[in-house]
């Protein structure tokens, strides 16, 4: 079963790519490593998931949100690779969490993306991760993912 099919299989569904909204490449290959810039979630080219842990949302919605970002970090895989049977693994995730100074369960906010690795790839093959908080987010986001990613021979 691809990625792809095991992701449907628990329900999630890939959006569009992700837009680019600024002045970067959406990613960069060296060799056999993508490097996939930070990510956010929008729904028909417009930003969801907008608001401040610890403020506006819970880590329930904190961690939607992830998951969501997630999706679309691996929709923008996809589209560059052709399919995300061709992703080894992903090496690395950083996870961004928009947050109050006194918030402390960016760990949980992050669990909501490797979650979707872990669906679409396997416990075995989840990434190494930092959750960090930040004061803000572009376009107000609640959580922004970068990730590097090993392709399959």
């Amino acid at each position: 079963m691809t990625p792809e099919q095991k992701l449907a299989g628990a329900g999630l569904v890939l959006p569009p790519p992700h837009p680019l909204v600024g002045t970067f490449a959406l990613i960069t290959r060296h060799a056999d490593v993508l490097h996939v810039s930070g990510h956010g979630a929008f729904a028909d080219g417009e930003p969801i998931h907008r608001g401040k842990l610890g403020a506006d949302l819970t880590t329930a919605e904190g961690k939607e949100a992830a998951r969501a970002v997630m999706l679309s970090l691996l929709s923008s895989v996809r589209d560059r690779l052709g399919g995300l049977d061709r992703v080894a693994r992903v090496l690395k995730a950083v996870i961004f969490v928009n947050s109050t100074p006194g918030f402390t369960e960016h760990h949980l906010v992050a669990n909501g993306a490797t979650e979707v690795l872990a669906l679409a790839f396997g416990t075995e093959r989840l990434p190494a991760r930092s959750a960090i908080g930040v004061s803000s987010l572009p376009l107000g986001f609640a959580v922004e993912i970068e990730a590097t990613v090993q392709i399959a021979d």
